[in-house]
């Protein structure tokens, strides 16, 4: 029987990964048989996430990646340029601001629901408003939208880990990541002729990035914009479908989402893995020895669920005390978009939550994306009584 990790790599292992992210904390530092080590255990992987010795560059990526793939001061210098436009301390209000924009096209989206009694949430729902809030936030016209959602499709398909059909996947990436940035760099263009109230013109505005700096952090901000929360947003409901108990507490209790989404992101996290990670120096993890040069993969959603870190981690609660979940990585690659995420996220579920009448799954398990990366349903058909008035 192959290793817990390599099924986790197969897609038949999507609709439920978590027995064999159990399977994989029995060895906590593993190494596979193309010389990647995957880590899966709690404390090794937080200790891996601010440990100075592990690298964010991938061997595969050009000489110009966005900040995500670069490791400090690099790194540091160009997340500063861009958190500038986007949260505190240059921009402490911004996010917040979009809050009565995002429940006006929530509340449209779901309006549109009614008349119905089936629909699928992804498309409908999930999908529609991270999109709709990262293109104003950058400055992208609405109706380019369906440009780039093809575009990010087959970018998340090529971030699997280790070493099969790795040609294949580089070279689907080079093509893909070529349209992006073509793309991105005739909106720099346009916006240096014509500035707007958006990240995009702040970035040109500042002058401390360069054109393939700006087009690279755009390209970076406007899939990882939307992307993971599409995915956060469709395994709520799907979460609360299957715990009916945990539906009825949070429609008798609004404020009940605010937990609810941080037990998500460590119960079903978008991001389940980290696949990028290289050892700079040659390192001990759980008294196994890693070359330096080796791959690393973090197994963020097996850490989440580390009985050695949170008691019952199998079973959904909203009464956790602390929620020192891995949702959002750690380290000085902690999501940037955190904040953005969690706000869309609490905003969606609520107002489904509060308006869909006698909602239940049409498909238990429903199709799954097949990225081992960032995991979720490619759809979420729901039928229901009737649509509420909001």
């Amino acid at each position: 029987m192959s290793c817990p990790f390599q099924r986790l790599l197969d897609p038949s292992g999507r609709p439920d990964p978590y027995p064999l992210f159990a399977e994989l904390r029995a060895t906590p530092v593993a190494r596979q048989d193309d010389g990647t080590y995957v880590v899966s255990t709690y404390r090794e992987i937080v200790a891996l996430l601010h440990d100075p010795r592990i690298s964010s560059r991938r061997r595969d990526l050009d000489r110009t990646p966005a900040f995500i793939a670069l490791d400090p001061p690099e790194h540091d210098r160009l997340r500063r340029l861009a958190m500038r436009h986007f949260g505190p301390p240059g921009s402490p209000g911004r996010i917040d601001a979009l809050r009565p924009d995002m429940l006006e096209i929530t509340t449209g989206l779901i309006d549109a629901l009614a008349g119905k009694r089936r629909a699928d949430l992804v498309e409908e729902v999930a999908y529609p408003l991270p999109v709709a809030m990262i293109c104003r936030l950058l400055g992208v016209p609405r109706e380019d939208e369906g440009r780039f959602h093809a575009w990010a499709d087959e970018l998340i398909e090529t971030l699997a880990p280790g070493e099969e059909r790795r040609a294949e996947r580089e070279r689907a990436r080079r093509e893909v990541t070529g349209k992006l940035n073509d793309y991105l760099d005739g909106l720099v263009d346009a916006r240096r002729r014509e500035p707007g109230d958006d990240m995009l013109s702040g970035f040109i505005a500042d002058g401390e990035m360069t054109q393939v700096e700006i087009v690279r952090t755009g390209v970076l901000l406007l899939i990882a914009g939307h992307e993971t929360t599409i995915n956060l947003i469709a395994n709520g409901m799907l979460t609360f479908l299957r715990n009916p108990e945990i539906l009825a507490r949070v429609q008798a209790d609004p404020g009940l989402i605010v937990p609810a989404v941080e037990e998500l992101l460590r119960f079903e996290p978008p991001v389940q893995m980290l696949s990028s990670r290289v050892a700079l120096e040659d390192l001990t993890v759980a008294g196994v020895d890693i070359p330096a040069g080796s791959p690393i993969v973090l197994a963020l959603a097996a850490g989440s669920r580390d009985p050695a870190h949170v008691p019952d981690p199998d079973r959904f609660s909203l009464d956790r005390p602390r929620n020192e979940h891995l949702g959002f990585g750690g380290g000085v690659h902690y999501c940037f978009g955190a904040p953005l995420a969690r706000l869309e996220a609490q905003i969606v579920l609520t107002e489904l939550v509060g308006r869909l009448r006698e909602p239940r799954l049409v498909t238990d398990p429903p199709p799954y994306r097949p990225s081992p990366v960032l995991r979720g349903p490619r759809h979420l058909w729901v039928e229901y009584a009737e649509v509420a008035r909001p």
